[in-house]
């Protein structure tokens, strides 16, 4: 039989989803691992990851404002309505994540750069006086907490993802898509209209 299937990430965003993921969780680990006393040569791991990582974000900025509705993952005054029973394509949550961790990557990137200063590179020598002492602790202390929140964030995500209600929005991160039965239940179609894919599926 037909099925119509709403389309609700499309393949690059999903890839950005995923890698973007795999991004920070590297950092993560090789951020942390050499402060216990691990192979202190995974912080090349961890600056080359956080470039590929700067990169991943300058095209998704791109994209977002070029290329896509940007004002769909924006707050707007309709979000404050909580009274409302159906969202546009995010609901507020889901925006409120996203501008959380574009913050979050924001204070970990600029840091970031600012501290391979410190390490010698192929690009240049280390210079620890390059910044006033108080300066660098408190970019190291920006760098800290904003890996802190990505902790906390990481297991929220993971368990707000993991929940009934949640689990559409976890498989159209995998698969792309969401049922128009989802979508007529949960979304306001004069605030999202997706594109629809139809396929041809045998009914289980």
């Amino acid at each position: 039989m037909q099925k119509i299937k709403i389309i609700r990430h499309k393949l690059i965003d999903r890839l950005f989803h995923w890698l973007l993921a795999l991004s920070i969780v590297i950092l993560l680990i090789s951020g942390l691992l050499p402060v216990y006393g691990f192979n202190a040569s995974l912080i090349v791991i961890h600056w080359v990851t956080g470039l590929v990582l700067t990169v991943f974000l300058v095209i998704h900025i791109c994209r977002s404002v070029f290329w896509k509705k940007l004002s769909s993952i924006w707050f707007a005054r309709i979000d404050l309505d909580l009274s409302r029973t159906k969202i546009g394509k995010y609901s507020l949550a889901q925006k409120l994540m996203h501008q959380f961790i574009a913050v979050l990557s924001l204070a970990g990137i600029v840091t970031g750069l600012i501290m391979m200063i410190r390490i010698d590179t192929p690009f240049w020598e280390r210079n620890p006086y390059w910044l006033e002492t108080e300066t660098w602790g408190l970019v190291f202390f920006i760098h800290g907490l904003a890996a802190l929140c990505f902790v906390s964030f990481i297991m929220l995500h993971i368990y707000f993802s993991l929940r009934p209600e949640s689990r559409l929005y976890l498989r159209s991160m995998f698969k792309g898509w969401i049922t128009t039965e989802e979508y007529t239940n949960k979304h306001d179609a004069a605030l999202w209209s997706p594109e629809i894919e139809q396929k041809k599926e045998q009914q289980e």
